[in-house]
Parts: C-alpha cells; sequence; structure tokens
C-alpha cells in the first residue's frame, strides 16, 4: 500500500473485537468509522481477541482461522490502514497471558462475580455455572489493555465495567509494586445503537439479525424486508412510534440529515413502513457497496493479509516484553537479570 508511514503522537489506543465471526453494520457505527478517524490521530493497536472467542467458543476452535482472517478484511474494507494502525493477534503474544495470570493473583471472584457486564452475558447465555475463563474475561481483558500500555481504551457504555475493573487492577498493581502502568482511559462513542433486525437484543450470527459489511444488496433488501418495525402500526397511514421501531435507528444511523423528517412523517402516518425499510435499504447499499468491492480486492490477497498480521503482531510482541521486564522487575522476579544469565 501506497502512502504515509504511521506517525508518533497522540495517545496509545488499544480496542479490537472477539472472533467470533463476521463483523456487521452495528459494528461500523459502533466502532470501526471511530477507529479509522482515531488511526491518524492516536497510536492505535487493533486487538483480535481469539483467546477470549474461547470463553463462549471452547468446543469450535477450528472456526477461529477464519474469523481472524475475515476480520482484517473488514478491517482493511472500512479504511483501517496497517501503516497507521497496529493489528495483533492476542493468542501469538504470551506476554498478554502471563500478565493476565499476574493480575488474577489479586482480583477477587466476587469482583469479577459481581461484574454488571459478566452477569448480563452469563444470563443472556443461561450461564448456571460460570467458567473459570468466562468469570475471568475482565482480567484477561485488563492485561490486553496494558500490556502495551495503553491510555485511551474506545468502549460502548456496556464496556465500562470492564474498563473500570481495569482501573482498580492498574491501582492495586502499582500500589504493590511500583509505578509500572498508566491508568487507562475509557472513550465512549455516541452513536445510534442499532438492535437486531428481529427486534430482540444486539445483532448475533445465532440470530441471523444482522446485516454484515459483506451483505449482498439482495441479502440487505431481503433482510430489511422482513425486519421488526412499530407493533402498533396496521396500515401505513396510522401514526407510527419510530422511537421503538428497530428500523428507524438505521435511518439515524445511515440517514442522519434526513432522519428528523423522517420521523416527523412517521409520526404523522406520510410514510409507510415499507417506504421507510426501501429508503434505508438504499442509503445503506451506498455504504456497503465500495466497502464490499474493497473486501473482495484484499481477499485476493491472501499473502498480504498474513504478512499484516505477522507484522503487527511482532511489533507488539516487542512492546509486549519491554513492559513484561519491567513488570518482573517490580514484583522482584527477574531472578536470572539479576544474576547476569
Amino acid at each position: 500500500m501506497d502512502g504515509k508511514e504511521r506517525m508518533p503522537g497522540g495517545e496509545r489506543v488499544l480496542t479490537g473485537d472477539r472472533t467470533t465471526g463476521r463483523l456487521h453494520v452495528g459494528h461500523l457505527v459502533g466502532s470501526l468509522q471511530n477507529r479509522v478517524a482515531l488511526q491518524d490521530r492516536h497510536e492505535l493497536f487493533l486487538l483480535l481477541a481469539d483467546v477470549q472467542a474461547l470463553t463462549t467458543n471452547f468446543s469450535h476452535p477450528e472456526g477461529l482461522r477464519e474469523s481472524v482472517r475475515g476480520i482484517v478484511l473488514d478491517y482493511l474494507a472500512v479504511g483501517i490502514d496497517p501503516r497507521h494502525a497496529t493489528i495483533v493477534v492476542q493468542s501469538l503474544v504470551p506476554e498478554i497471558a502471563e500478565l493476565t495470570v499476574y493480575y488474577s493473583m489479586f482480583v477477587t471472584v466476587n469482583s469479577l462475580r459481581h461484574n454488571p457486564t459478566i452477569k448480563a452475558e452469563a444470563a443472556e447465555r443461561g450461564y448456571k455455572d460460570l467458567y473459570y475463563g468466562f468469570l475471568g474475561y475482565p482480567v484477561s481483558q485488563a492485561a490486553d489493555i496494558t500490556f502495551c500500555k495503553a491510555t485511551l481504551v474506545p468502549v460502548g457504555e456496556d464496556q465500562l465495567p470492564h474498563i473500570e475493573q481495569t482501573r482498580r487492577i492498574v491501582r492495586r498493581f502499582n500500589e504493590l509494586y511500583g509505578a509500572v502502568f498508566p491508568e487507562p482511559r475509557p472513550l465512549v462513542g455516541r452513536v445510534p445503537r442499532l438492535a437486531g433486525l428481529d427486534g430482540h437484543g444486539k445483532m448475533s450470527k445465532s440470530r441471523n439479525n444482522a446485516i454484515y459489511l459483506d451483505s449482498t444488496q439482495e441479502e440487505v433488501t431481503a433482510k430489511l424486508r422482513a425486519a421488526v418495525t412499530d407493533p402498533a402500526r396496521v396500515h401505513a397511514t396510522d401514526s407510527g412510534h419510530p422511537e421503538i421501531c428497530p428500523v428507524f435507528a438505521y435511518q439515524q444511523a445511515f440517514n442522519e440529515d434526513g432522519a428528523a423528517e423522517v420521523h416527523a412523517a412517521c409520526s404523522a402516518g406520510r410514510i409507510g413502513c415499507k417506504a421507510c425499510k426501501e429508503m434505508v435499504a438504499g442509503r445503506l447499499e451506498a455504504v456497503l457497496q465500495p466497502i464490499r468491492e474493497r473486501r473482495q480486492r484484499f481477499a485476493a490477497r491472501p499473502d498480504d493479509i498474513s504478512e499484516i498480521l505477522l507484522t503487527g503482531t511482532e511489533r507488539a510482541r516487542g512492546i509486549a516484553r519491554e513492559t513484561m521486564a519491567e513488570v518482573r522487575e517490580a514484583m522482584k522476579m527477574n531472578y536470572l537479570a539479576e544474576s547476569g544469565q
């Protein structure tokens, strides 16, 4: 790729995705567009959290390879530039796992059990007995953030408890062993939250209620046609309630200039659900077509994808080694270094 190389400056930002499947338009408006903006202002690390994907997919690890490469294609397709952002495979940075173990020595089980995000996801998945890896997800995430001493972490509001737990872990480590880590700050996005097209919670692969970044125009149209709208609205001329309609959130996200007009027209019964969905489909196609085309171009160059993963991960490992040397020194665990070995 042509153009300028990564420029130093700004803050060090850590974000990323669990490699559990394809990325969808909810990711686009919720995080990906923000990352494209951040990569030119800060030092951006994007973590492909394949180890954390095992917390809910430990019995099917064979899908990780496809997910890792697929998410990288999504990153590149939306405008992430590997010269400006460091893309890292979590499992290939063993220092993250080592740091997770050290943190786990002073994090209480009660604090993890009472983490609102853990409680909510456990309830959503129907978990009665929590696996160690699932319960310890916030500890692993703290290691993700701190292995490179990130100072800024973009998150949604539902992830704030994880970041607060990371901040507590950092404070406790620094109190016990000395000031090694900066205390990371959350960067909360303020964007329309896109619900699943079936009207039930978040978009998810298992529910088949998402529009993926690589969806064809026909797939987008079909999914929107079947999408749930205002349940109280029977006829196109009935007064609608856009604030409870999942499709209207797509108007807010992809038709920002015209969303207020659609809201007024829907509320007054001047636009029906079919016309609203057709408008959203057109807006989405204008966004997804160039993404789809760029993704196809990158998919035809698999060796480039491998090189991006290797280069980014190796850079991250170098930083992780430096961090862990400081950690072991602070914890008085650098035995061989002290003996000159």
